[in-house]
């Protein structure tokens, strides 16, 4: 067994990108704050203990997700993708299915370690991943919003650190949703070329998803200040690759506005988790990043 072609499968530098939502959503949820609220005696361990099953969910539902994705795509994958581990040979079909199965079914349990409402999200993204990667993924507009709704999903897992605030925050899961929808648009072109109208049409929801969190300003709980420097940054990161591949249209050029918006999924929450909980966390979120570039050189982020 080649170890190393299963983690491929996983994509690891994408599991980061999923972590800093749950990081985002646990200090929206005010679980942050609770933590430290009083005496710094009570930032304990037992404290931390819902954000560590959170992400340990979030590792196993993400990861089993592109597992999974990848056996459904075997037989294409081998026309179009010969370099994927299952074409290649480093990992067998009956293999894959049974990591990916492994990993969702640990991603729901670790959400139940929290509350059955953690489940019962847990076990909602783990579906609306299966619908993705058997049906979903080929339909023009429902596949990016089936998608998106993984990640909204993955945000409001977060959230449920605190089971009340998901009903309070539910909306913050709209955000993740519009923003995958344009990655998820864009991507298609991977391998054949993408269209004007997709790239054109994911400038305009990237704008979307910016103008929604300089929105969340109209909060008592978040503030912008602290959010904006991150949030430039996320524009500089995620335009410029667009931008260049608008004129050529080529794999090449999409793959690498894909890898940039996957990648900046970790900026977008940093901005976001410095709104409502100060620019030292979302410093902290943020250095999530050059831990999935890092990975990113390793393994494939698409």
């Amino acid at each position: 067994m080649d170890v190393r072609a299963y983690l491929r499968l996983m994509r690891p530098a994408n599991i980061v990108t999923a972590i800093a939502d749950i990081l985002m959503g646990f200090a929206a949820s005010g679980a942050l704050l609770s933590l430290t609220a009083g005496e710094s005696s009570s930032f304990s361990f037992l404290g931390l203990l819902p954000l560590l099953w959170l992400v340990l969910a979030t590792i196993g539902l993400y990861g089993g997700g592109v597992v999974l994705n990848d056996v459904f795509d075997a037989d294409l994958d081998r026309q179009e993708r010969p370099e994927r581990p299952i074409p290649s040979g480093g990992a067998t079909v009956s293999g894959a299915a049974t990591l990916g199965a492994i990993l969702l079914a640990g991603g729901i349990l670790a959400a139940w370690q929290v509350s059955e409402l953690s489940a019962f999200i847990a076990f909602a993204i783990a579906a609306c991943a299966l619908l993705y990667d058997w049906k979903g993924k080929h339909h023009v507009i429902l596949g990016p919003l089936n998608m998106g709704a993984c990640r909204g999903g993955n945000l409001l897992l977060g959230i449920s650190a605190i089971p009340a605030a998901v009903e309070q925050f539910w909306y913050l899961a709209l955000i993740p949703i519009v923003y995958i929808s344009a990655i998820t648009m864009v991507s298609r072109g991977e391998v054949h070329g993408g269209s004007s109208s997709a790239l054109k049409g994911a400038v305009l929801l990237y704008a979307l998803v910016i103008g929604g969190i300089l929105s969340l300003t109209f909060l008592p709980q978040f503030n912008v200040l602290y959010s904006l420097p991150f949030l430039l940054l996320f524009a500089y990161l995620i335009f410029p690759p667009l931008f260049k591949a608008m004129p050529a249209k080529e794999p090449v050029s999409i793959m690498k506005a894909v890898k940039a918006g996957v990648l900046a999924l970790i900026v977008m929450n940093a901005s976001m988790a410095a709104g409502f909980a100060g620019w030292q966390y979302g410093l902290l979120v943020l250095l999530l990043l050059p831990v999935s570039r890092f990975i990113a050189k390793n393994f494939a982020v698409t």
